[in-house]
Formats: C-alpha cells, structure tokens, sequence
C-alpha cells in the first residue's frame, strides 16, 4: 500500500491509486454500503479507510460523501425495483431533516463534540431496547406517513444530529420511521431517499471547499454502488430477520465510538 500522493492541494484532489489501494477502496466501500442500507453506520469504516490511505479528516470526510450519495441512490432504485418504494414515506420527512440540518451545523460549532456525541450515544442506547423487544405501534398494512407536531419535531432532531455529525443518521431514520409504524424493510427504504436527497445538498459544499478527492471517491463510490444493490436486496430478501440483529451490531458500534472507547 503505497498511500495517496499528497504532496500539494491539487495533487491531493486528484491523488493517483495504485491497484492495491483502488481495491482496498472498493472492498471497504462494498462492506460500508451493504452495513449503510441495511443499517447505518458504515462511515465509521470508509472515512478512516480513507484517512490511512493519506487523506486528511475533513477531505475524507467531503471524498465520502461521494460514496453515500451513490450507494443511497442506488439503494432507493433497487428498493423500488423489488416492489419496495420508500418515495412516499420519505416525502413528509424531507423537509423537517433539512431544516434540522441547518440548526445541526450551526449548534455543533457551539456545544462540545464530546457533549454532543454522549447525548447521542445515550439516546441511541435507550432506542435499542424496544427494538430489541420488537415493539412499535400496531403493525399496518399501509401505514400513514410520519405526521403530527412530536413526530415532525423527532424528524428535526434527526437532521439536527445528521448536520452535526451525519454519521450514523440513517440508524435513527430506521428507528424513527420504524416506530412510526413501517416495518424494518419499508424504513430502509424511505431512510436510503431521505439520505440521498440530504447528502445531494450537503456534497456541493464540500466540492466548493476543495474537500473531494475524486479518484478515490470514484474508487470508493464503485464500491458503494455494489453495496447499495447488494444491501436493497438482502433486506428485501432477509426481513426483519436479517435487519434487526444488524442495526443492533451497528447501534453498539456507533454507541461506543461516541463514548471514546475505541
């Protein structure tokens, strides 16, 4: 493994890969994307894939962005394709995300990341046990859209926190969509829209910022685009069955980084 050349800037947005690397890129994108559909939390892998390939955190964390925007666009087609469109429940979501986005990143750069991460790693821990229970309200058939003044306000907590921070953000659309009433599958799918449509918005500032390089990105993206296929189709496929003992390895995972442990 040779690493990135990074020698300059504009040698850095357009670092060359060596096969080695290019692979190790798509390999770990592949793994992030299924973990990211299935669950959340897949970033935790690819953005310090990418840092111990040469990168710096916060070009890493622009170059991922191209990944995740791929593999979730990726993943709501491939949803749809299987006969599970997540467009409708995401429509009602879109709006109250993004607003909470745009409060995230202004609230992050006055609390304390260590402050902000415990809060967030308490509540996802407390969130994990009625899903391991299995509880939500009473299964639907059709259920309606997310809706009401405390749901709408739970949807711009999420963008809050995803504007902060944004990894992990699809594990608290799962839950929220989930205790909503749509079942495991159904919430993946509208998670992986919403998704898209939040990092759409949030890549062009750091492509503005020179915070992409597109080599890797590419490298990494042709990974996310297999695991977004890859992961649609296990969690049509598998069910609750498959999802559930993931999103709990995930939720743990996310919990303890944002306690410091590792």
């Amino acid at each position: 493994m040779h690493g990135l050349d990074s020698s300059s800037s504009a040698g850095l947005l357009g670092a060359a890969l060596d096969s080695g690397d290019a692979l190790l890129l798509v390999g770990g994108g592949l793994f992030a994307g299924v973990i990211n559909t299935l669950a959340g939390g897949g970033s935790m892998l690819s953005v310090p894939l990418l840092v111990l390939l040469g990168l710096p955190g916060t070009v890493a964390n622009g170059t991922n962005r191209v990944g995740i925007l791929i593999q979730n666009g990726i993943a709501a087609a491939t949803f749809r394709g299987q006969g599970v469109s997540g467009f409708q429940a995401a429509g009602p979501i879109l709006l109250p995300v993004a607003l909470g986005a745009v409060v995230g990143a202004g609230v992050a750069s006055r609390i304390p990341d260590a402050l902000f991460e415990r809060i967030f790693g308490v509540l996802m821990l407390l969130l994990l046990v009625p899903m391991l229970l299995g509880a939500r309200p009473k299964d639907r058939e059709r259920p309606e859209p997310p809706s009401g003044l405390f749901r709408w306000l739970v949807f711009v907590g999420i963008g809050l926190y995803g504007g902060a921070f944004q990894a992990g953000v699809g594990l608290f659309l799962v839950f929220a969509l989930h205790f909503a009433g749509f079942d495991l599958v159904r919430a993946n799918a509208a998670k992986v829209v919403v998704n898209f449509c939040f990092t759409l918005l949030a890549l062009p500032v750091f492509v503005l910022a020179g915070q992409v390089a597109w080599i890797p990105a590419l490298a990494l993206g042709a990974g996310f685009a297999g695991g977004g296929v890859l992961g649609a189709r296990l969690a049509v496929r598998g069910g609750e069955r498959l999802i559930r003992p993931v999103l709990v390895v995930c939720v743990v995972a996310l919990a303890g980084r944002m306690f410091g442990l590792y």
